[in-house]
């Protein structure tokens, strides 16, 4: 299988290190390595439209190299996409490992999760994996220690049996790792999120104002069956994801409201 390993954290990370090992020891999976040049966290789908992309070629210590690009981690998988390393076409993407979790409404703001999600939308089956740190931090903001060992090993099992996983198309896996040793594997599905951000003015000169706009101690509801609960019970979450964001029952219940009539006054005020 030929894969595809990016991460948001950089080319350099540990998280994407570990697992870019972890890897490489799986005998039938061809390994690309593109990933930014530096950190690109909380960009989500950013993608880079209105000017051209830098790419590197980056070598390892075990001799193998990789490709890093002045872009975003969707930037990487649509790089690999189109054709950036010669005589490989990605089978599978796999995004990470993330320092730092990505559980319940973060995965919106998440570029691990994003570069996973855009492999999904090429047709690849993806994988985006977060590690928790040693603090056993509940939000995705960076704690200072990380074991990505445990993180590494299960994520390359997966990917290694990725044929066999009862996975639909157009589903992606979330996974996300406790920052100590995980009492077991929990399929969840997404928690709720409670943000607590505030406004808060850090600097002034002349006219212009410097704020901070994001708060501190993020909780989220206690809910069981969440990635959320499961990571603070100290279990592996694995949450597949998609894509179709549409609202079935919204849609029955628009299609009773009549949205025409809001079109004639429109229209006549035109004519007037």
């Amino acid at each position: 299988m030929r894969v595809l390993l990016t991460n948001d954290d950089g080319i350099d990370a540990d998280g994407l290190q570990a697992l870019r090992r972890a890897l490489l020891k799986v005998p039938d999976i061809e390994l690309a390595v593109i990933a930014p040049d530096g950190n690109r966290s909380a960009m989500a789908r950013s993608i880079t439209t209105r000017r051209p992309l830098w790419v590197e070629r980056v070598e390892f210590d075990d001799g193998t190299h990789g490709y890093a690009t002045d872009g975003t981690p969707v930037d990487c998988v649509r790089l690999a996409k189109l054709g950036l390393v010669e005589g490989f076409t990605a089978e599978a993407v796999v995004a990470g490992i993330n320092h730092g979790a990505n559980l319940g409404d973060d995965i919106t703001y998440s570029g691990t999760v994003a570069a996973a999600l855009e492999g999904v939308i090429l047709g690849l089956p993806a994988v985006a994996v977060s590690q928790q740190s040693a603090q056993r931090e509940m939000d995705f903001r960076l704690g200072r220690e990380f074991d990505f060992a445990v993180a590494a090993d299960f994520t390359a099992s997966i990917v290694d049996r990725l044929d066999e996983v009862p996975l639909p198309a157009g589903t992606l896996l979330n996974i996300n790792v406790p920052g100590s040793h995980p009492d077991g594997v929990e399929v969840t599905k997404l928690g709720k999120r409670i943000y607590r951000d505030e406004l808060t003015l850090k600097a002034e000169e002349g006219a212009r104002r410097q704020y901070w706009i994001y708060g501190t101690d993020h909780g989220f509801e206690e809910e069981d069956g969440t990635d959320l609960a499961a990571v603070a019970a100290c279990r592996i979450a694995v949450t597949p994801l998609h894509f179709n964001l549409t609202d079935v029952a919204g849609m029955d219940a628009l299609r009773r409201y009549d949205l025409a009539r809001m079109v004639q006054p429109a229209a006549r005020e035109l004519e007037e």
